[in-house]
């Protein structure tokens, strides 16, 4: 089942995709590495809390951490060894953060009671949620929120229909796009699953029309099980795949400002999130790895890589042929909303899709200038904000104006510093007075 054209949202815009290096190189999987870090903070919420200490032997998928809270989920260990450190580490979203160091024994024991269930359709929902939070889950596309805290809406919330994100806009990444090739059967199996949990009669996937041999096997499968559900081809278009724009683009619902997916009616979650479910509840196997690509001019070989939590980015380098002499950046993610890298020693989380490498022409800088009015942010944000006039608030510390001018719904996609014929940094500028709204948010009570 599919749509006859292709769908999208207002604003946005058309950076090269650079999909081409990874995009027909199947998955790699990663050997495991001499040790692991496993951080309490891989996810938006409240730290998970050391459960084990130096000295203590684990197994592969033994939880390490433990919920900190109900917006926050434990995590596990990825290889079997021993605890050497619980001490802070680099992390890849900034500064240094609590984490569990696991060295190898080389053995990779599992938890024996990680095993397939033939009947898991069966389970009751509130069986399928716990087995959703204790294995770990958050969102794999990257945001890392609790999937039991998405798939619990409250009561009077009416959840009508499910998106699963195949979209995967963000240029040179490519993982999502292979495990929807190589894994597809498990994406609609957690599709299934997902479904049944928030009880929905419609669901979506939304996949970009630069992928048409995903979405052939995907209504292919689809067609092929009986099941309900409709692939949507997307115009190719940057930030396709955010929440709000992908259900603008699939439903025609808009998320009203301040408001979130569920007071439309609508959950999203991403095809390695849906692959993930189905691991946790069919099998009860927690999060313990993922599939990363690696890619850019700086790395020697590009790969998407099936690799462990908490693997060192210098490990995942290395096995990728190691870095090029003239590196000039590393990111997590792409390169319009990932993060700049200070340390090889951080670690894989949850949410690391991608790691970039560009090579010091790529990531040269250029030197700010003068606004002059063009108005080109205003035109591509996809949420008819006004940047320009945000960023300006913030440099004069007017945050309340910012605020008032919905600072707090900015997503972050760069798309206004991208067009800006000033090299004005309006990301960074925004990024910087949501931190200082929500601060004086906090204070207020």
């Amino acid at each position: 089942m599919g749509f006859l054209k292709s769908k999208s949202f207002s604003g946005g815009i058309h950076p090269p995709d650079s999909k081409k290096g990874t995009d027909q190189k199947a998955i790699e999987k990663c050997p495991l590495p001499p040790f692991v870090v496993i951080p309490v903070q891989q996810h938006i919420g409240a730290p998970s809390k050391p459960i084990v200490q130096k000295g203590d032997q684990v197994l592969s998928g033994q939880p390490v951490t433990e919920s900190g809270g109900f917006v926050s989920v434990p995590s596990h260990a990825s290889i079997s060894g021993t605890v050497t450190a619980v001490e802070m580490r680099p992390h890849p979203l900034g500064a240094p953060v609590l984490s569990i160091v696991i060295e190898s024994d080389g053995q990779d024991n599992r938890v024996p009671d990680i095993a397939y269930q033939d009947d898991y359709l069966n389970l009751d929902k509130k069986e399928m949620l716990a087995r959703v939070q204790s294995a770990g889950l958050a969102g794999l596309g990257g945001a890392t929120f609790p999937t039991h805290v998405k798939l619990s809406p409250p009561p009077d919330k009416t959840i009508e229909i499910l998106i699963i994100n195949g979209v995967e806009c963000e240029p040179y990444l490519t993982s999502d796009h292979r495990l929807m090739l190589e894994q597809a059967e498990k994406i609609v199996s957690g599709m299934q699953l997902l479904v049944k949990i928030l009880g929905v009669k419609k669901a979506y996937i939304g996949i970009e029309k630069n992928k048409p041999d995903a979405i052939r096997i995907m209504q292919g499968l689809i067609a092929k099980s009986g099941l309900p559900y409709a692939v949507v081809p997307l115009h190719v278009k940057y930030p396709q795949g955010a929440e709000k724009q992908l259900i603008k683009a699939i439903t025609g619902r808009t998320v009203p400002a301040g408001r979130l997916p569920m007071d439309v009616g609508c959950v999203v979650q991403n095809v390695g999130t849906a692959a993930a479910v189905y691991d946790a509840i069919a099998f009860r196997q927690p999060l313990i790895e993922r599939v990363v690509t690696v890619t850019g001019k700086g790395v020697k070989e590009t790969k998407n890589v099936l690799t462990r939590i908490g693997t060192p980015f210098s490990y995942l380098f290395e096995f990728c042929g190691g870095l090029a002499e003239d590196t000039g950046k590393i990111i997590m993610g792409g390169p319009m909303m990932g993060l700049a890298q200070s340390s090889l020693e951080a670690p894989v989380i949850k949410g690391t899709s991608g790691l970039l490498v560009l090579n010091e022409h790529d990531s040269r800088r250029f030197k700010e200038s003068v606004c002059i009015s063009c108005a080109r942010c205003i035109d591509v944000c996809p949420m008819g904000l006004l940047p320009k006039m945000l960023g300006a608030y913030v440099k004069a510390e007017y945050f309340d104006a910012a605020k008032k001018h919905n600072i707090l719904d900015c997503i972050e996609c760069g798309s206004c510093a991208y067009v800006c014929p000033a090299h004005i940094n309006l990301v960074h500028l925004i990024k910087y007075g949501k931190s200082q709204v929500i601060k004086s948010m906090k204070k207020a009570g």
